[in-house]
């Protein structure tokens, strides 16, 4: 009888940590409407720690992957980053692209396209400084200070720009093709992600949320902005053999419109068009219809 009791607690428990869909598209909005109104000062540092952490989750991705010989050891493990940056309330451009828009498109008081970009613009600089930062310090511990040529993960980071900048300009417009869908699918699962983080009240719960998605990214190979402004700037301290200017072309910029592509179009507006819009509808029974927009999927 206690086993039944504490069994069905459970199960209550768990029902009730779930968000379903009309309610954490209300969260999305918020948090977008929230993070527009937010000072630089907190954006630029909330920022700032979201790019390194993130660049540091890298780090420890390659890692993995050059010493196991194993990428999907890398790929299960990278996510952890992510996960902590999500918790501690710091922000990625990845994130707020999805994100912010919402307050716009919800006509929130105040919001402005002008806000929209002034938000997207202090993310990036934010996430580009960290990500900077842990580039600089990863750089000089593959290196000794720049004492002896990068040890074996060193030259794997060197190799990764080349081939995700010089590989993407060989195929000339097929390339750019590709890196661009590779940048939408990325910020797809990416948003997924912090959307799922969304799904529940409780830490276990997003963090389970948010490690599925994360992890199919990087294992996929997929375009992250935030994860390349570590790791292109690292390869040229690292000895790449690649220019800055190919870093921005041929991969960068199209990387920061894929994800805004991918994370606005698969993810916000999508959420957005059928449960943000129908949060005000009344349920429809009477003619036998039932209100399914905040049912949960099976």
């Amino acid at each position: 009888m206690l086993r039944s009791i504490q069994r069905l607690c459970s199960g209550r428990r768990a029902e009730m940590s779930y968000v379903n869909p009309t309610e954490f598209v209300v969260k999305m909005i918020d948090a977008g409407t929230a993070k527009i109104f937010m000072s630089t000062h907190d954006i630029l540092i909330r920022a700032f720690m979201a790019g390194a952490i993130l660049a540091l989750s890298a780090a420890f991705a390659v890692t993995i992957t050059v010493q196991t010989g194993e990428p999907l050891a890398g790929a299960i493990l990278f996510p952890v980053g992510f996960c902590l940056l999500y918790l501690m309330g710091f922000d990625l451009l990845t994130g707020v692209f999805t994100l912010a828009p919402l307050a716009l498109i919800d006509k929130r008081k105040g919001v402005t396209a002008a806000g929209v970009l002034r938000n997207w613009w202090l993310v990036f600089i934010g996430n580009f400084a960290g990500a900077f930062m842990v580039a600089a310090m990863m750089a000089i511990i593959f290196t000794f200070g720049f004492s002896e040529p990068p040890n074996e993960v060193g030259q794997k980071i060197g190799h990764i720009g080349e081939g995700r900048t010089l590989g993407y300009a060989a195929h000339g417009a097929a390339g750019m093709l590709t890196l661009f869908i590779r940048a939408v699918l990325c910020n797809w699962m990416v948003s997924t992600g912090v959307v799922a983080a969304m799904m529940s009240t409780s830490v276990s719960g997003k963090v389970i949320g948010m490690w599925m998605p994360i992890m199919l990214f990087f294992y996929m190979g997929f375009e992250h902005s935030i994860v390349n402004m570590f790791l292109f700037p690292s390869g040229l301290m690292l000895g790449g053999k690649f220019s800055m200017m190919d870093y921005f072309i041929w991969n960068e910029i199209p990387t920061v419109v894929g994800n805004l592509v991918g994370g606005l179009t698969f993810v916000g507006l999508t959420l957005y068009s059928t449960h943000g819009r129908k949060r005000a509808e009344p349920p429809q029974q009477g003619n036998g219809l039932i209100d399914v927009a905040g049912v949960p999927a099976e």
